[in-house]
């Protein structure tokens, strides 16, 4: 049998490989809207990031979260990432 391949992203804050599953993945709807996805498989643009608050201060300084998906991300956002990153530590 082959090995499966694991599906590798890049972080938009350090622009390290990590594989998918290690990553928290933002979202931009069809329709828009920004927000987290915990499943990995909703519909729309994705950029992501590792589960780690200097990486999430690499992104927001940088702009990588909002030039990946070519929107403004709103600060409730970040603040939802930062929350999302203290409950994934528990």
């Amino acid at each position: 049998m082959a090995d499966k391949k694991i599906p590798m992203r890049k972080c938009t804050g350090c622009g390290a490989q990590k594989s998918k599953k290690e990553m928290i993945r933002v979202l931009k709807t069809p329709e828009g809207e920004i927000k987290i996805d915990k499943t990995g498989r909703a519909n729309g643009r994705g950029a992501y990031i590792c589960d780690s608050a200097e990486c999430l201060k690499k992104a927001r300084r940088s702009g990588g979260i909002a030039k990946s998906l070519s929107v403004a991300i709103p600060d409730e956002v970040y603040d939802e990432l930062i929350k999302e990153m203290e409950n994934n530590g528990k």
